[in-house]
């Protein structure tokens, strides 16, 4: 690709791409506005009984009750002998839906519900002092 000489236009080409690069530079240097709500969210009429109802699922009672449903389940699939499609199909179900509640619990407590941030008490102060760290009087 020759270049072009003094007084030539640029080819069509390098036009574009000159043209590609400023867009791209635009994109990037050009910061994006967020409009966003603000608040608590929206305050649509079924929000309400959608958050009681994610509490109740979540909560320790529903975990014990996952666990007595996993364990009644288990034992009637087992021990329960002869039964019909429907009853077994029932059975089948409440165990899913016990090991789904269970499982949502279990996760959150392993990993935890969201970012915890554990608080500074005198015992941190303590061990920062022992270790030759920052003095508490900066920390405060």
């Amino acid at each position: 690709m020759r270049r072009p000489r003094a007084g030539e236009r640029p080819s069509r080409s390098t036009l574009f791409y000159f043209g590609l690069a400023i867009l791209l530079l635009v994109f990037l240097l050009v910061p994006p506005h967020a409009f966003a709500a603000e608040g608590t969210g929206g305050s649509l009429p079924y929000e309400s009984w959608l958050t009681n109802l994610r509490n109740s699922v979540t909560g320790p009672v529903a975990f014990a009750l996952a666990m007595i449903g996993i364990v009644v389940a288990g034992g009637v699939l087992i021990f329960g002998g002869d039964l019909n499609g429907f009853f077994r199909t029932l059975i089948f179900v409440v165990l899913v839906m016990a090991l789904l509640v269970g499982a949502q619990n279990m996760m959150s407590s392993f990993f935890g519900r969201g970012a915890e941030i554990a608080a500074l008490g005198e015992g941190t102060f303590d061990a920062v002092k022992r270790f030759g760290g920052i003095a508490p009087e900066r920390l405060a």
